[in-house]
């Protein structure tokens, strides 16, 4: 006959913290691999504004490829932004990209435009024409909504001015007074980008805040993979799997 096998002893109940333990280690797990797949790899995004309509509308949400120009470590809610990738390529003239504010009030801020300008280039803008190395750009995307120029108040235009003067190359820069429609020769600064809505009457772009470094391009649209009109409320469905170009 076989002995009886002694009862085997049971594992201790799990308490409440360590419940508690478990759970904060699988949440804080999932965060950290959110975090690094959100700042290497793949973000969505939302377009809150009509500054690129109609490439891009009010409602259009996007996934951003943020490996393309490298990505950078960015840990929400701190403003911090380290750790940055090799690029797999630079921007292109013309190409729309997703980059973060340089101003102080919205250092987190994630915008898109359109590159106008590469490092090295000579921009003006001639009544909402843009000239490009002497060339004009035919600008196939770019929108119009005013039914007439807005002027520029006194502020905004020395804050373009001072912007722009110290790139300014044209004649006389004693007298050099532009405006958001009329504006140049500048060129663009080594590692800089001027940058540009399509909807021209309606962008806040490097016409009022200046060159975009380099180091704030966080990556570019790989399509929309979702729209949502607001009045009235519905899905844009033939505007889904785009790719904004």
């Amino acid at each position: 006959m076989n002995a009886a096998r002694p009862p085997q002893p049971q594992p201790p109940a799990k308490t409440a913290k360590d419940e508690a333990i478990a759970w904060l280690k699988a949440i804080g797990t999932a965060l950290l691999i959110w975090i690094v797949l959100r700042s290497y790899l793949v973000e969505a995004f939302r377009i809150p504004s009509a500054s690129m309509e109609n490439t891009l509308l009010v409602g259009d949400f996007l996934f951003v490829n943020k490996a393309v120009f490298g990505g950078e470590l960015e840990i929400p809610l701190t403003g911090i932004h380290c750790c940055r990738l090799p690029a797999f390529a630079t921007p292109k003239r013309d190409q729309v990209v997703v980059f973060r504010s340089v101003e102080d009030s919205t250092p987190d801020l994630n915008i898109v435009k359109r590159v106008i300008g590469a490092p090295g280039d000579t921009l003006q803008m001639v009544h909402d024409t843009v000239i490009r190395n002497g060339e004009r750009l035919a600008d196939p995307y770019a929108l119009h909504t005013a039914l007439s120029p807005v002027p520029d108040d006194e502020f905004r235009l020395r804050q373009i001015r001072a912007l722009q003067l110290p790139q300014y190359v044209g004649r006389d820069p004693g007298h050099y007074r532009p405006t958001t429609h009329d504006w140049g020769p500048i060129v663009v600064p080594p590692d800089h980008y001027f940058m540009m809505g399509d909807n021209r009457d309606e962008s806040y772009d490097s016409r009022f805040w200046g060159f975009l470094p380099r180091a704030h391009i966080r990556g570019r649209p790989l399509f929309i993979y979702m729209s949502f009109a607001s009045n009235p409320m519905r899905i844009r469905w033939n505007r889904l799997l785009r790719h904004p170009s």
